[in-house]
């Protein structure tokens, strides 16, 4: 994706964007027996003056090699991971001229991490790393004290993005090419840069198109909304540019702001819009729940229940006979056993079909379908699996003083909505 700067001008009125390529690394040489003086690109004069972006600056410690992997193997490793990508001849140009991509998610510290944000996103991260991309954590705390998590309490969202920290670097997530970044930290690192998108960004779109991107805060447009949350929107969209990324690596329910982004690509004469990458929302283990939310604690698995916990919980999900649309154990099957083991392993009597192992969803879905899998056995080798993928979390926080103490802290917490 092609970076921009910006300078105020006021013979156009106020900002002006001034598009620049990305630098693509140097060919390594031959090493020579003498020294020899570093060579230097010719830059424009502007280009030498502008200081680099603290976000950018924050990157230049995690450059790496490009993957290993052919192109079409990195864009089917990527177009794995969403229900939709935005669009797939994008994402098949980008992988094709630039070897490290940066792609980001953003998560407001809002509670007690669950399944889907800890488990589908470590796998998701994993596979884009995989594809040679640097994926970057944006730890909204601004966000969240937005949109009103922990009542706007900025020292307790804090506490809770240090815990979801904790999470996911004991989640099975290569770690090695992932950068943790505060958005409080890095927007005051460079405020004129991220302010001054924001304004242009909201001075472009009318307050219709931005209230149709509400969705992103788990809010409807007909809720009430505060002044501070027409801003949330505009700054997301921000975010992208800010931090340079090239693939929007979010769920469904962040689709609207994250084509916004790609509209005002638009408005500015960017050429090279960022890619969407939109991963399924996993649902609730309750009938309907079509989002997994921490607010209602039955419905959701959290990454350092106990084993007790998880087993009771999947005992007492949704998971009616023979039907797979709807099922939510089915997509955590799909989703999250499949995307961490490649496989789903079923433990039965004789009596009952004996053990199985199925290596696609597709031959679950089949068996469910038709009734030879019970839902009694999808459930205890669901609760099985899932408590494999946490265990390392489990006994992180148990035996991590500081990891267990803002456990501790976040647990007295009011989740709000």
């Amino acid at each position: 994706m092609e970076s921009t700067s910006s300078v105020f001008s006021p013979l156009h009125g106020g900002l002006v964007f001034v598009e620049r390529a990305a630098e693509v690394p140097a060919a390594p040489t031959t090493a020579t027996t003498q020294p020899t003086e570093p060579k230097t690109e010719k830059k424009s004069s502007k280009s030498a003056e502008e200081p680099a972006p603290a976000a950018a600056d924050a990157l230049s410690v995690i450059a790496r090699p490009p993957s290993s992997l052919s192109l079409d193997e990195r864009v089917q490793l990527c177009m794995s991971i969403g229900e939709e990508t935005i669009t797939a001849d994008d994402l098949r140009k980008l992988l094709d001229r630039k070897p490290n991509p940066i792609a980001y998610d953003g998560f407001e510290p809002s509670g007690r991490m669950h399944i889907a944000q800890g488990i589908l996103k470590s796998i998701n991260v994993n596979k884009l790393t995989n594809a040679g991309c640097t994926f970057i954590f944006w730890v909204a705390d601004w966000f969240a004290m937005l949109n009103n998590k922990m009542d706007g309490d900025l020292r307790k969202i804090k506490k809770v993005g240090e815990y979801m920290v904790e999470v996911w670097k004991a989640a099975g997530m290569n770690l090695e090419h992932v950068k943790f970044l505060w958005s409080s930290e890095e927007i005051n690192r460079n405020p004129n840069e991220y302010w001054m998108r924001v304004m242009d960004i909201a001075r472009k779109n009318n307050l219709t198109r931005i209230k149709r991107c509400a969705q992103i805060m788990g809010r409807s447009e007909s809720d009430e909304q505060p002044a501070a949350q027409i801003f949330y929107p505009c700054m997301q969209c921000a975010d992208i540019f800010f931090l340079k990324a090239d693939i929007c690596q979010l769920g469904m329910d962040q689709r609207k702001v994250n084509v916004l982004a790609r509209e005002y690509c638009d408005d500015i004469k960017m050429k090279n819009k960022p890619v969407i990458i939109s991963h399924p929302m996993l649902p609730g283990l309750k009938e309907g729940q079509e989002k997994m939310s921490k607010s209602d604690p039955a419905s959701a698995i959290f990454m350092e229940d106990s084993e007790t916990e998880v087993n009771a919980k999947i005992k007492g999900a949704y998971c009616p006979p023979a039907v797979v649309e709807g099922n939510p154990c089915l997509q955590y099957v799909k989703h999250l056993v499949f995307g961490k083991f490649g496989k789903f392993e079923v433990s039965r009597t004789e009596a009952n079909g004996g053990n199985k192992v199925f290596n696609s969803f597709e031959e679950v879905a089949v068996d469910y379908a038709s009734g030879a899998l019970h839902p009694g056995d999808v459930k205890s080798s669901l609760a099985k699996a899932v408590n494999a993928m946490i265990e390392p979390v489990r006994q992180h926080f148990k035996n991590d003083a500081r990891a267990r103490e803002l456990l501790t802290t976040i647990k007295a917490y009011k989740v709000t909505k």
